[in-house]
C-alpha cells in the first residue's frame, strides 16, 4: 500500500517539528514537505502532490483561513485538517473553517507537560483523522466499526406513538450536518431536542451560538439543573457527560464527569441511555457523520424501549462510522441522506402527536 502523503503547514517551527516528527512513526504516512504560511504552502502542493494538509489557522502573510480559500478553488478535493487553538477565538475560527470546507480538525497540544505527551496527543487524535480522510490510501480504515452485536431485522414498520423528545448525536462532519439539519426545522417544534456533539469546551457553546442563529430553534450548551423546553436544543458541554433526568413533572439536564465512553466525553452512549431510560417508547434518536461507533449501545437501548432511530446514510456522511455501526447493527429503523433527515424528524413528530 502507498504511503499517505501529508504537507505540514505551521508557521511555528516547534509545531511543524512536532507534527512531523510525530507522523514520521507511522509506517504508513509520510511527511513531504512543511511550509511557514499559506503562500508557501500553495507553491508547494503542485511540487509536492501531497494526499493531505495539516494547516495552522494563525499564520503571517497568509493565514489558514485564506489559505484554505484558495485550496478549495485549486484542489477542490484534497482534505484539510486544521490546526486551532484551545480558545474562544480558536473555536470560532474553527467552525469557520469548517463551514468553508476544512475536513477536520485538531486542537493544539498545548500546556499539556511535556513533548513526549504532546506527540501522544497527536499521535492518539491526529493520525487516526488523517487515515480515515485518506482511508482510500489507509491498509487498516479507521471508521470500521468494532465489536459489533449480532445484526437484527429492523422493524417492519414504525408504531404511530407520541415523540416527547429527540435526540441527536455526531462527531467527524458534525457541525456542518447539524447546521443543515437545524436550517430545516420549524420554529417551535413540539418536543425538545438534545445532543451531543464531540468537540472541546468552549467549541460547544459556539456551535450552540451558530446554531442558534442559522436555526428557528434557539439552541443552548446545556447547563446541570437545566430545565428541558419544547421547541429548544440542548447541546453537551465539551468535556462533560450530559444525561436527562426527571424532576417531578420536569425533565431536566444533568451534567457529570464519569468516565469516558467511547474515549468521549461528551458521549452519545451516555446521552442516549439516559433518554431510553427517562422516555421509554417516546423517543427519537438520530445517529450522524462520525469516527468510530460512539452511539451504537445507546440505539440498542432506545430499542429496547421500541423508541425509533435514524442513522445517516454511507454516502452523504463525511465518515460511516457511527451510523454505519448503527446501521450494520440492524439498529436503524431508517437510513437516510443528511437533507431528508430534518423533514423526517418533523414528520415522525407529527404522526405522533396525531396518534396521541
Amino acid at each position: 500500500m502507498p504511503r499517505i502523503r501529508v504537507l505540514v503547514v505551521d508557521d511555528a517551527v516547534v509545531m511543524r517539528k512536532l507534527i512531523s516528527e510525530t507522523l514520521a512513526k507511522d509506517a504508513g504516512l509520510e511527511v513531504v514537505g512543511a511550509a511557514a504560511n499559506g503562500r508557501i504552502a500553495l507553491q508547494k502542493i503542485p511540487q509536492l502532490n501531497p494526499d493531505l494538509l495539516t494547516l495552522d489557522l494563525e499564520m503571517p502573510e497568509m493565514d489558514g483561513l485564506e489559505t484554505l480559500r484558495e485550496v478549495r478553488k485549486l484542489y477542490p478535493s484534497l482534505p484539510v485538517i486544521i490546526f486551532s487553538t484551545l480558545s474562544q477565538r480558536g473555536a470560532a475560527a474553527t467552525l469557520d473553517a469548517l463551514s468553508r470546507g476544512a475536513n477536520d480538525y485538531v486542537t493544539k497540544p498545548a500546556n499539556v507537560g511535556s513533548v513526549t505527551e504532546a506527540m501522544q496527543r497527536l499521535e492518539s487524535e491526529l493520525i487516526p483523522k488523517i487515515k480515515v480522510h485518506c482511508r482510500q490510501l489507509s491498509p487498516a480504515p479507521t471508521d470500521a466499526p468494532v465489536n459489533r452485536p449480532a445484526p437484527r431485522q429492523p422493524r417492519a414498520a414504525w408504531q404511530a406513538t407520541k415523540i416527547d423528545l429527540v435526540c441527536i448525536g455526531t462527531s467527524t462532519g458534525g457541525p456542518n450536518a447539524l447546521a443543515e439539519v437545524f436550517s430545516q426545522l420549524p420554529a417551535h417544534l413540539p418536543t425538545p431536542i438534545v445532543m451531543v456533539q464531540h468537540m472541546p469546551p468552549m467549541f460547544t457553546a459556539m456551535l450552540a451560538e451558530r446554531l442558534t442563529a442559522h436555526s428557528p430553534l434557539p439552541c443552548h450548551e446545556g447547563a446541570d439543573g437545566q430545565v428541558i423546553e419544547c421547541g429548544h436544543a440542548y447541546i453537551a458541554p465539551g468535556g462533560r457527560h450530559m444525561e436527562v433526568q426527571r424532576a417531578g413533572a420536569r425533565l431536566v439536564v444533568r451534567l457529570h464527569d464519569g468516565t469516558p465512553e467511547n474515549s468521549c466525553r461528551p458521549a452519545v452512549d451516555v446521552l442516549f441511555r439516559s433518554v431510553a431510560a427517562a422516555y421509554g417508547n417516546a423517543a427519537l434518536g438520530v445517529v450522524m457523520t462520525g469516527m468510530g461507533q460512539d452511539g451504537l449501545r445507546g440505539s440498542e437501548a432506545l430499542l429496547e424501549r421500541r423508541s425509533r432511530v435514524i442513522a445517516q446514510d454511507e454516502a452523504s456522511s463525511v465518515v460511516w462510522g457511527m451510523p454505519g455501526a448503527v446501521a450494520q447493527a440492524g439498529y436503524a429503523d431508517k437510513i437516510l441522506p443528511l437533507n431528508r433527515i430534518a423533514a423526517e424528524i418533523v414528520r415522525t413528530v407529527q404522526i405522533g402527536r396525531r396518534a396521541a
